[in-house]
């Protein structure tokens, strides 16, 4: 049940960014001279909106996913009772233990950072046009 709890938060937030990502990308002039072209709607989605609707998915995930861990872990474990990282910093927090809020924390950063270097490197799968070397 808590893992049932922390996904469906998370899945309700990622569908609405898709939800929204994809909608703004089929209301753009070129989706419109697309389909002046002639192109049907499966290659109108699959060859243009969906590539460029997933590059604004996938660099929102990571920051999604961190505040789905963190907010969700320390709710679902308080209201579960379960004994976890987001239960232990909360804690920490409330006792003013500030070695274990560091430490929680690091943590909670060290998971971001790995979150976002996989984000940039399925961004420039996702577009090969993306390049890193150039910056």
């Amino acid at each position: 049940l808590p893992v049932v709890s922390i996904v469906i938060g998370g899945f309700a937030t990622l569908t609405m960014l898709t939800k929204n990502s994809f909608l703004d990308e089929l209301g753009k002039q070129y989706i419109l001279t697309a389909r002046a072209k002639g192109l049907s709607e499966k290659d109108i989605l699959y060859k243009h909106v969906f590539r460029n609707a997933m590059l604004i998915i996938i660099a929102g995930f990571p920051s999604l996913l961190i505040k789905m861990l963190f907010t969700g872990s320390v709710l679902i474990e308080v209201v579960f009772s379960l004994n976890g990282l987001g239960l232990l910093g909360y804690e920490a927090i409330m006792t003013r233990d500030y070695p274990v809020i560091f430490g929680t924390l690091y943590i909670f950063a060290l998971l971001g950072l790995v979150l976002k270097l996989i984000s940039d490197l399925t961004y420039s799968l996702v577009d090969p046009r993306i390049n890193f070397d150039k910056i």
